[in-house]
């Protein structure tokens, strides 16, 4: 419920500039550069989400700490992977707890062995 709050795009452009603390240009520089990605109505007009003005903070900090645009989106891009990565861990290690479980513990770990064409 909390995410479908976060994804649903009501802020026209002056709002969630001054939601942000920017001017609206400057989220055009954003979209324009790849930074952001507003829906847009029937009408092609842009609509921001609550995710939308968080990601523009964050933008904000970055480019105030000194951050150019390009390491910005790079900062971004690296972020999101890492989030990626956590989840399909947290996946992964649910999926390892839960065979755990059904052996009743009786798991051993096994050495790693590699095949012969692989160097190591």
């Amino acid at each position: 419920m909390a995410d479908e709050r976060e994804e649903r795009a009501v802020y026209i452009i002056s709002v969630a500039a001054e939601l942000a603390g920017v001017h609206p240009q400057t989220l055009r520089i954003y979209e324009r550069k790849g930074l952001l990605r507003p829906a847009r109505t029937a009408g092609n007009t842009r609509r921001y989400s609550d995710r939308d003005i968080a990601r523009l903070r964050r933008i904000q900090q970055l480019t105030q700490r000194g951050v150019n645009l390009a390491g910005v989106k790079l900062i971004m891009e690296l972020q999101a992977q890492v989030e990626l990565a956590r989840r399909e861990l947290d996946q992964l290690s649910r999926e390892l707890e839960s065979a755990r479980r059904r052996a009743g513990g009786d798991l051993v770990p096994m050495r790693s062995t590699r095949l012969p064409w692989e160097r190591g």
